[in-house]
């Protein structure tokens, strides 16, 4: 069955491509939202002392806090996409934001490590429910052309900069308030966006079907086991048997997933939205490209408290200038996808984003902040560049009826992606520190000794997130970029549900 071009009324201000009026109100709900979802994955970090402390949790259950979530997220993005094209994204958006903000009132209010734990993973569901949801309705609101390509550009700038300000409001909100609050916050903000979604948002056109239960089922469970595995990994190392056989067992469930999925009438994920070279190109270039952002990430926060001795609120105020960077990265992309082909601002954001990881690499125990920050303001640069045309490349040609499934593919891949990067990564950081401190020995374990593994350990793993972002930009070439996969720039652009006729699913 063909996707459904979306119900709501084009106004006249889209013919000089500027948004206004409900189509703003829909934007703001769907930005708001996404920088919720994307922001809580990070706010908790700089938290962990602090619950650690208030709930006298174990440094295992502390792990717990931040993997539930994680867990639940990846394992249920697929089955939140396909429900909200078979009952209603903008309903299913609601019912994700009132899940992961009734999950947050309780997070904040919980007694032990056993219930934050719980709402932790509620707050997985609920996300995993309304961000593949939010991403689609970006493309039932929003006529492709400029007013799509200014969308997706603010929506794009929220899911970069979303880990730089969660690492800004929880450093802000634990040294000033409780580390309550950085549940508590959500309430106000979920109410507000469900007020809101119901008379800003169009539902669009949706088609009603059999939910693949079965789909659902092995696809949930293996990408519970994979993401469970790769976390326990970094902690437990690869021979571990619980992280073999949880790999194992995970790629053993994906593996009865598509062939189910190549079978049943009623897939969950059909399997034809992958014969769309440009869509297939966009989700593997996806995959690749977040792991260097998120190593660096995680292994420049490590640096500015292991070594060089920040709080957290300085090492979350140390984030902005980054945040600032991406912003102006999507918006001025965004204007640049109406003037070239997408694969030349993805492969040029892609190398950017290469050349400021090399950049990073290069650090060592005596580097000053400016001398990790210049790179990086250089490598999210690059990553904010090649956000906004791959999130339009990865739903070019998708019908309305499965932009949620098409949507949540796309989250998947570059969640997928960062989880198996930074568990192989973190563990070439672990590796390369351990045998630094055995060459120095037991003796001369001096704390600076300590922190020149440290640091040697890190640049190490953000040398290697250099090498895959490399490996996106060549992937950009190869597939996106040559033959009947190249991606066309003005006058001629990727099929979508408001081209003008009915698309290809």
């Amino acid at each position: 069955m063909r996707g459904s071009r979306p119900t709501a009324e084009v106004p006249a201000e889209a013919d000089a491509g500027r948004i206004t009026g409900r189509l703003r109100t829909a934007l703001v709900v769907i930005c708001i939202t996404q920088l919720m979802m994307v922001l809580d994955g990070t706010v908790v970090t700089v938290a962990l002392p602090s619950i650690q402390r208030g709930l006298d949790m174990s440094t295992v259950g502390l792990v717990w806090v931040t993997t539930a979530y994680t867990l639940t997220f990846s394992g249920f993005l697929l089955f939140g996409g396909r429900i909200g094209d078979l009952y209603g994204r903008r309903r299913l958006f609601v019912i994700g934001v009132g899940l992961f903000t009734v999950a947050s009132l309780l997070g904040g209010l919980a007694v032990d490590d056993i219930s934050l734990i719980v709402t932790r993973g509620l707050q997985g569901v609920g996300s995993a429910i309304a961000s593949p949801t939010a991403l689609s309705l970006v493309i039932t609101n929003f006529p492709e052309g400029r007013l799509r390509n200014k969308a997706m550009g603010a929506y794009a700038g929220m899911s970069s900069i979303g880990g730089a300000i969660g690492q800004i409001v929880g450093g802000l909100l634990v040294d000033m308030v409780s580390w309550r609050w950085i549940f508590f916050i959500n309430v106000p903000f979920g109410l507000l966006i469900m007020y809101l979604a119901r008379r800003a948002l169009d539902e669009g056109q949706y088609r009603r079907g059999r939910l693949d239960g079965v789909g659902a089922l092995t696809v949930t469970a293996g990408m519970v086991l994979l993401v469970f595995g790769l976390t326990d990994a970094a902690t437990h190392g690869w021979g571990s048997a619980s992280v073999l056989w949880s790999l194992i067992g995970g790629a053993a469930l994906l593996v009865v997933f598509v062939i189910w999925e190549a079978r049943t009438p009623h897939a969950l994920m059909p399997l034809r939205i992958f014969k769309d070279r440009t869509r297939a190109g966009a989700y593997i270039v996806g995959f690749f490209l977040g792991t260097g952002s998120v190593a660096a990430f995680f292994f420049v926060t490590l640096y500015l408290q292991e070594v060089l001795g920040f709080g957290a609120l300085q090492t979350g105020l140390s984030f902005l200038p980054i945040a600032g960077v991406v912003i102006i990265a999507t918006q001025v992309t965004s204007r640049l996808v109406n003037r070239y082909p997408l694969y030349v601002l993805i492969a040029a954001g892609a190398l950017v984003d290469a050349l400021g990881l090399g950049w990073l690499s290069m650090m060592d125990a005596n580097s000053s902040f400016i001398d990790i920050l210049l790179p990086q303001l250089v490598m999210w640069y690059g990553s904010g560049t090649a956000m906004v045309p791959l999130v339009l490349a990865a739903v070019s040609g998708v019908g309305d009826a499965e932009a949620g499934l098409a949507s949540a593919v796309q989250n998947t891949c570059q969640r997928m992606g960062g989880a198996i990067g930074l568990a192989v990564l973190a563990t070439v950081s672990v590796m390369v520190t351990d045998d630094d401190l055995r060459s120095a020995g037991a003796g001369a374990a001096t704390e600076q000794v300590r922190h020149a593994a440290l640091t040697h350990g890190y640049a190490q793993a953000i040398f290697g997130g250099a090498c895959i972002a490399m490996v996106s930009f060549a992937l950009t070439v190869l597939i996106l970029g040559v033959g009947k996969g190249r991606l066309r720039g003005r006058g001629r652009r990727p099929r979508g549900p408001a081209s003008g006729g009915e698309s290809e699913a």
